[in-house]
């Protein structure tokens, strides 16, 4: 699970860095608000912690900004701003929950996973098109005809779905199904990506993935 920290205070981010890490999240820092935005649109994160005061945009315009582009993306605000209107504010404007500074640190883990658990719960099937992935069961179809994929092959196209209409690149990918330990220089990512075609794409069905140019891949025509 990748999570996209927002926070300008050095002190609570890598606090909430080193933290998040030792329970097993890969984690990514933003300071500022425009950095943050374009983070949170346009890489697969899994949740957002927020600050609302921000350098740049502020909190609540990132907040905007992310549910405009990915609806269901989990958002937990983390902010000293206790006071009622601004739970209020920030929870008409999409977030999910709403934490307040100080806060124990074994709090804001419990409802990281309460929230990362009800998002795989709510998306138990992936489907795009006529491409149909069940998460619990690991069966793959296209146009109700069967597809039997490798455990690598079905990662990669759980990725895709879930980022249905974004551009992936290889190093975004790499670091999703395969680790941050693999070379980024590998061709590992066009490989399967060969092999996810070959099986996707059935007889008479238009192909499903599509190379972007200068970025790398996503799902053709999202």
């Amino acid at each position: 699970m990748n999570l996209l920290i927002v926070e300008d205070e050095r002190r609570v981010a890598s606090f909430l860095e080193r933290g998040l890490r030792a329970e097993g999240y890969a984690v990514t820092v933003a300071r500022d608000g425009d950095r943050a935005a374009r983070l949170a649109v346009g890489e697969p994160f899994s949740l957002v912690i927020l600050d609302l005061r921000l350098p740049g945009k502020d909190g609540l315009a990132v907040l905007r900004e992310i549910r405009a582009a990915k609806p269901t993306l989990p958002v937990l605000i983390l902010t000293a701003l206790d006071d009622l209107p601004s739970k209020v504010e920030g929870l008409n404007a999409g977030a999910d929950d709403y934490l307040t500074k100080p806060f124990a640190f074994e709090e804001l883990v419990a409802r990281i996973r309460a929230h990362l658990r009800r998002q795989e719960e709510r998306a138990d099937v992936l489907r795009v098109g006529d491409v149909q992935l069940d998460l619990r069961t690991h069966r793959v179809e296209r146009g109700g005809v069967p597809i039997s994929l490798t455990p690598r092959e079905f990662a990669l196209l759980e990725l895709f779905l879930r980022h249905s209409g974004q551009a992936l690149t290889r190093v975004q990918i790499l670091n999703q199904v395969w680790g941050y330990d693999v070379d980024p220089s590998s061709n590992v990512v066009d490989v399967y990506v060969r092999y996810l075609r070959e099986k996707l794409d059935l007889p008479g069905s238009e192909a499903f993935i599509e190379t972007v140019r200068g970025v790398g891949y996503r799902i053709a025509g999202s």
